[in-house]
């Protein structure tokens, strides 16, 4: 019997719980000959400004042990040329929910940019990028603060007439205290979490690798970091979390969705192999077919943790 791979997100009914993740698919068009779009639950577009962004000169990627560093500096083409040009074609893949990522140097242009899109016709909810560590203003700075994070959120909940989902930073003292704060102030849902701030050196040449200094480091090598965070997030909030950092399996999927998760974003794996979100969203089916697990929304949250 085939498993029901159906999930509820924030109000949503996603097809199966596999989302790729923001600044690794694109604007979910550019997949159409790669990715069998409608194989996928949603995608997360590359985050979206109000201006055009050029982002940072290359080097902007660089190969770690077990993952990857990148400054891109949120490059994308403006909130005016992603809806006139890129979110109309995603109309032929209605299975595939349309997240727009949302970025901004301020608070004014947060809204800005959601009261824009609040006008556009294809757009299943916002994912806020509060957690960018590739800018130098704006982004993380605000998730990083308790009182900028209340802030912006509250201000985007009340702007927006679509779910609000909030991106949190990884480079924070407690994820459970920022995401208690979302939920206070009416996010819709998480999630856990963005890449972390780090940086390598070329030793022969003594300088960065990245022209940056600092990127975002995602992949493998941050699972088991961002596994934990999830977790945390989950005991301290009952809004739906999208669980990311480093999934490549459908195994490494089920931990994240044990630990609390009830979808999951596919980023870094999409490099190594573009279909990868759509191979993830066959073998998670499998996997829970193979398993007994006739509902892939039982496992979120059911992890046995031995009493204390």
């Amino acid at each position: 019997m085939k498993p029901d791979m159906t999930v509820k997100l924030a109000g949503m009914t996603l097809t199966n719980p596999v989302v790729a993740a923001s600044g690794t698919f694109g604007y979910g068009i550019e997949f159409e000959e790669i990715v069998a779009l409608d194989s996928i639950g949603a995608f997360c577009t590359k985050g979206i400004s109000l201006e055009p962004m050029p982002g940072h000169p290359a080097p902007r990627i660089v190969q770690t042990a077990a993952g990857m560093l990148n400054a891109i500096g949120l490059q994308n083409v403006g909130v005016e040329e992603y809806i006139e040009r890129k979110l109309p074609p995603m109309k032929r893949y209605p299975a595939c929910k349309v997240f727009v990522n949302v970025f901004g140097y301020t608070v004014g242009e947060y809204l800005a940019v959601i009261e824009r899109l609040n006008q556009a016709e294809g757009i299943a909810a916002y994912e806020l990028n509060v957690s960018c560590p590739n800018v130098h203003a704006g982004g993380m700075a605000f998730g990083a603060d308790a009182g900028s994070l209340e802030y912006l959120v509250g201000r985007a909940k009340e702007a927006s007439r679509r779910p609000l989902i909030v991106k949190l930073s990884p480079n924070v003292t407690s994820i459970g205290q920022m995401a208690r704060i979302c939920a206070e102030v009416g996010a819709d849902g998480l999630s856990v979490a963005n890449t972390f701030r780090a940086m390598s050196i070329d030793v022969l040449t003594r300088r960065p690798r990245l022209t940056n200094v600092t990127g975002g480091l995602s992949g493998p090598a941050i699972k088991p970091i961002a596994l934990r965070m999830v977790y945390e997030a989950a005991r301290a909030t009952t809004l739906p979390i999208l669980g990311m950092g480093g999934i490549v399996t459908a195994e490494d999927a089920v931990e994240f969705l044990l630990a609390g998760a009830t979808a999951i974003q596919v980023g870094t794996a999409s490099y190594a192999d573009p279909r990868a979100t759509e191979r993830l969203a066959k073998d998670l089916e499998t996997w829970c077919k193979g398993h007994g697990v006739d509902r892939v929304s039982s496992l979120t949250g059911a992890l046995e943790v031995p009493p204390e």
